[in-house]
């Protein structure tokens, strides 16, 4: 990969930079001042990635994305920030030409680790046309912030209590009120409506109340009706509680998750529904890779990109047994009413445990058509 790093030793650090520098048996990195200097380097040669300094001399840091997505779209952007100043989120703008964000100060290991991710990402989806295309979209959904935070917050300490996470949900009134609705429906609650959010963490669980978190803020994206919308949360969700049914504990909420996520390509403008025939001239990207590509962009985990691009096609997999991937390509398929790849399912021995699957496909239908 050839990355760009934009940003002097007043804007980073001395140290970070000298670690830069010594990627270069696994990467090529090239680093440039100001934002000048970056077009340049930009316009003369092809880069995978660039990273911008939160302050740039010459530049604001979005106007300076803005034109590399013009100049080159198939380039993945991202943006450091103050991580120093939790309270000061990335302005609207740089939101709108960013792919991923990154915190100031900036350690070596979060930096390779976004760069294995992303070398990972190319690998899995090495695909110009995808990429040209994901990088054409002007409004391109930022990460879920609260679903990230709410993540952060837990993984910094596993033992916060209810009240706490409680707390974070409610800093956002709109996700706290879905969060409410939806730990109200037939899907999660036991009978008992739930009043509070403190009490929604305590009856639903934290893995739960995550997807919740999660649901709600992808399914709050512009661009699709109110009533499509509805259908395709609907089914989402009933994929997740299906997905996680079948893994082990320890897999159940990756697949969750991926389940959840499966469908968010069909969110984006220009995507392709990849269920429905298309034309064998059709330029637009099919759903399951866009979605995949835009989730890989986000920072999700390996396991769930791979599941959403492969959910079609589950035999694609770099895993061999039935792991996520083919837990997701279950579930969305029983969730949407659509064909079982029962060759695959064969292939990995879990042909036999099919007719179980679909019976609770079928009893979790039932909960959601009386939600």
């Amino acid at each position: 990969m050839r990355i760009l790093l934009v940003g002097g030793e007043a804007e980073l650090s001395a140290e970070l930079l000298e670690y830069i520098g010594d990627l270069g048996d696994e990467w090529e990195v090239q680093s440039v001042p100001d934002g000048s200097a970056a077009i340049v380097a930009v316009a003369s040669a092809t880069i995978d990635a660039i990273i911008v300094a939160p302050l740039l001399p010459d530049l604001a840091p979005a106007t300076l994305l803005g034109q590399i997505r013009t100049l080159r779209p198939e380039t993945i952007r991202i943006a450091l920030i103050d991580g120093n100043n939790p309270q000061r989120a990335p302005s609207a703008r740089i939101i709108g030409v960013a792919h991923r964000f990154l915190p100031l100060p900036l350690s070596p290991e979060v930096l390779l680790e976004a760069l294995t991710s992303l070398e990972e990402l190319r690998e899995l989806l090495d695909s110009p046309h995808l990429r040209q295309a994901i990088g054409r979209i002007e409004k391109l959904p930022s990460p879920p912030h609260l679903y990230l935070s709410l993540m952060h917050a837990l993984e910094e300490d596993e033992e916060s209590n209810a009240a706490e996470i409680a707390k974070l949900v409610a800093a956002d009134p709109a996700i706290a009120a879905k969060v409410l609705q939806l730990s109200n429906s037939a899907f999660f609650n036991n009978g008992r409506a739930i009043s509070d959010l403190r009490g929604a963490v305590t009856r639903l669980g934290l893995s739960t109340l995550r997807d919740l978190v999660l649901a709600s803020e992808v399914f709050a994206l512009p661009g699709v009706s109110g009533p499509e919308r509805n259908a395709l949360q609907t089914r989402a969700l009933m994929a997740s509680r299906l997905a996680a049914r079948l893994l082990p504990a320890s897999s159940a909420e990756l697949g969750a998750t991926a389940a959840l996520l499966a469908d968010i390509g069909l969110l984006l403008p220009g995507v392709r529904d990849e269920r429905q025939p298309a034309a064998e001239d059709d330029p637009r990207p099919g759903h399951a890779e866009a979605g995949a590509y835009l989730l890989g962009l986000w920072g999700l985990p390996m396991p769930i990109i791979e599941a959403v691009a492969f959910q079609l096609q589950p035999g694609r997999s770099i895993v061999r047994s039935f792991w996520v991937a083919g837990a997701v390509h279950v579930a969305t398929a029983l969730a949407a009413g659509h064909a079982v790849d029962e060759q695959y399912l064969a292939s990995v021995g879990m042909l036999p445990k099919l007719e179980q699957w679909r019976e609770q496909a079928e009893n979790l239908l039932e909960i959601s058509v009386e939600a």
